[in-house]
């Protein structure tokens, strides 16, 4: 099955037999084949849906859910990306010292560590404990993977980062979907979750993906009540895009929480090949995740924290860290703005991203295609929110949003005539 599954001959939502029919098919007992499909579903190749029967997953691990290429002869802003334009050069790299060594001992530069204490700092989050990991995504799966276990649910942003999604679902936990609006997690929704049984939290304090939310001040305090009550379940905040957000922190990281952790990096705008990142987080915590990082990599490369630290202390790359940060803003809340102008809602309060809720997600992305933008449809992103498309507006001019807010307006007109108004 699980060779079915990567060669395509079984796709995301196709039925498996049941168990008692394939048993009989095959000539085995159906506690084998039991025994097999709750190996698949340990897997995250498949999930269970009550009486629904056992179907493929929808992002199964045995599979790879790349973004589409994008056609020849389109404007890109589906991918998310920074504009090149901001992204400092990358420095050249010191030749390593000869013969052999192991960094296991000492796994971060001290000068780069200091300097993330103090990045930390600044912006209010504890930073007794610090570590290092190959990005995000690297970092957040290493939490993950030493507190649950497959079958464990998380609660998550609804529309959330797909790939984080696809990550949870490829590793066999459950996602509980957490509503969002302009001010990040809703704390009704989340309570709901933790009484769901959720064992962790991933919310993004600003910049969130795809809908472009951030904490307020007053939702940070009612999501820290919350979470207050589950004081084991352990909540980390994904801050990927902390210096060119266009919003301060209001992080849940302070309030008290018994298991924590921030993550931040800097491929947004220091550059795409930099695949580091910075945790602060609490002792056992840190504990953990070094713990199982010792057993794989053993350490993030020298090399590539030295590169780091070079740009984080480079006027001129901060200058340019600067001036994205002005420049996402004003192209974001310009579009917006066009937008709003032509009757049609969007939500993106900081980041590099907007949401439209659209009624028809096709429609509206063939229908932009033919007029030359490629945006990204949001099914990848959602859970049980409602349709929309995200559109990344890093290198959207002022000419553009409004020659794009045009072209959104027509072809919002023409899906309602389709579908009679």
């Amino acid at each position: 099955m699980e060779r079915a599954v990567a060669d395509g001959g079984l796709g995301p939502g196709d039925a498996l037999p049941p168990v008692r029919r394939l048993a009989d098919e095959l000539a085995v007992s159906p506690g084998t084949v039991a025994a097999a499909y709750k190996e698949l579903r340990g897997r995250g190749v498949v999930v269970t849906r009550g009486r629904g029967g056992t179907v493929v997953a929808a992002a199964p691990a045995v599979a790879s859910r790349r973004p589409p290429k994008v056609p020849d002869g389109l404007r890109d802003l589906a991918g998310g990306h920074p504009d090149p334009a901001f992204l400092p050069d990358l420095p050249g790299l010191a030749a390593p010292s000869s013969g052999p060594r192991s960094h296991r001992s000492t796994p971060r530069l001290p000068r780069l560590e200091e300097r993330v204490r103090a990045w930390f700092d600044g912006d209010g989050v504890p930073s007794e404990c610090v570590t290092f990991a190959h990005g995000a995504l690297d970092c957040i799966a290493r939490l993950l993977t030493t507190e649950l276990r497959p079958g464990d649910a998380v609660a998550m942003e609804d529309p959330g980062y797909h790939h984080l999604l696809d990550l949870l679902q490829a590793m066999g936990l459950r996602t509980i979907a957490v509503a969002v609006d302009d001010e990040g997690m809703r704390p009704a929704e989340l309570r709901e979750a933790l009484r769901a049984g959720a064992r962790a939290v991933v919310c993004s304090p600003r910049a969130q993906n795809p809908y472009g939310g951030c904490f307020s001040a007053a939702r940070r305090d009612e999501l820290v009540e919350v979470l207050r009550q589950a004081p084991e379940v352990l909540v980390i905040e994904n801050d990927h895009a902390a210096e060119i957000a266009g919003a301060e922190l209001n992080s849940l990281t302070g309030g008290g929480l018994s298991r924590w952790a921030q993550v931040r990096t800097v491929t947004k705008y220091l550059g795409t090949d930099l695949r580091w990142a910075a945790a602060a987080c609490d002792p056992v915590t840190l504990a953990r995740h070094d713990g199982r990082l010792l057993l794989t990599s053993g350490w993030v490369s020298h090399l590539l924290q030295a590169a780091v630290l070079t740009l984080l202390d480079d006027p001129s790359a901060q200058l340019l860290v600067t001036r994205a940060e002005a420049t996402y803003g004003e192209r974001r809340t310009t579009f917006v703005k066009e937008l709003a102008q032509r009757g049609i809602t969007a939500h993106g309060v900081s980041g590099m991203n907007v949401w439209v809720p659209v009624r028809d997600e096709s429609a509206v992305v063939n229908g932009l295609r033919t007029r030359g933008w490629w945006v990204a449809a949001g099914a990848r992103f959602r859970m049980a929110s409602a349709p929309g498309v995200r559109i990344t507006v890093a290198g959207l001019g002022s000419a553009g949003a409004a020659r794009l807010a045009s072209d959104f307006a027509e072809v919002l007109g023409e899906s309602e005539a389709t579908y009679g108004g």
